[in-house]
């Protein structure tokens, strides 16, 4: 039972992943002239040149696509998502122009009518509604074809992060895109994309970063302690030894959320001015003190 709950909450974030990212193009950057990028991007370059559909032709664009996926995103899953969420997005973008909604008069028209010509604001409305439908669809262990399948690939390879692995695969269709459009256009496309990318991995992994923090220090036990009582947080010791001096000297090592970084640093200030401190950013933390690892 609980399987085809997940099944089904799966299904419905596509669906209104799919949906948005549509409305995205359709709204937004298909009227602005703004490329979005990968198999959407071309079909909109051969839309301006022949009229052909442009849901029909991510459709086609797609197919040698799934064979990358099946071999690297996991096989039987993988593509019965990414098929759902393709044929969501492309049905949907040959359909909304066909509603009343999109109609002369219709408040979607409307809408269109009143940032036409402000290529900044159809740029970010279009990569903010994007981004999200990107992030559901990715939460959903989808992908919306095209160049999200080479991106998951790169991050799933690779490790690149996701807003790395979208300029990467997008950039060369986005300059095609200048010679057709102009290099305004262009330009703002590429912001749309990075906008897109950003909002994309806030959905996917959420906003709450943390920080993590490696301290060297003679203080070691009683820095230890004061984060214990004072942040209840759980500290690591590591064993470390300097390169240079030879010396062995503890390392602590713990996770704590952004505002606890002030209550850290002032911590190991009092207890030890001279220790050594590394504050980094990770994206995701999962265990006690944050969340439940066995939700995942």
């Amino acid at each position: 039972m609980k399987k085809y709950g997940v099944i089904l909450n799966d299904a419905l974030l596509i669906l209104l992943g799919a949906m948005l990212q549509a409305a995205s193009l359709r709204l937004f950057l298909v009227p602005a002239n703004l490329a979005s990028g990968g198999v959407s991007g071309i079909s909109q370059l051969i839309n301006h040149f022949t009229g052909w559909p442009i849901g029909l032709m991510i459709l086609v664009g797609n197919l040698p696509l799934f064979v990358l996926g099946w071999r690297f995103l996991g096989g039987r899953r993988f593509l019965l998502r990414t098929v759902l969420a393709i044929l969501i997005y492309s049905l949907f973008i040959d359909l909304l122009p066909t509603l009343p909604l999109f109609q002369n008069g219709g408040a979607a028209s409307t809408l269109i009518l009143d940032l036409q010509g402000d290529l900044l604001l159809n740029a970010l409305y279009g990569a903010i509604l994007s981004g999200i439908g990107y992030g559901l669809v990715y939460r959903a262990r989808g992908t919306s074809g095209g160049s999200d399948i080479l991106a998951r690939i790169l991050n799933h390879w690779r490790g690149i992060p996701m807003t790395q692995s979208y300029l990467i695969v997008d950039t060369v269709v986005i300059l095609a895109a200048g010679f057709v459009f102009g290099w305004k256009e262009a330009l703002y496309a590429m912001i749309a994309l990075y906008v897109s990318g950003l909002v994309a991995e806030t959905t996917l992994e959420g906003g709450s970063t943390i920080r993590t923090a490696m301290i060297v220090t003679d203080q070691a036990e009683a820095v230890a302690q004061r984060v214990l009582d004072d942040l209840e947080r759980g500290v690591t010791v590591l064993q470390g030894k300097g390169a240079f001096s030879g010396g062995e000297k503890p390392v602590l090592y713990c996770v704590i959320s952004r505002a606890e970084v002030s209550q850290l640093k002032t911590i190991v200030r009092e207890l030890d001015p001279d220790a050594f401190v590394v504050i980094g950013v990770a994206h995701e933390a999962l265990g006690e003190g944050f969340r439940p690892l066995k939700n995942q």
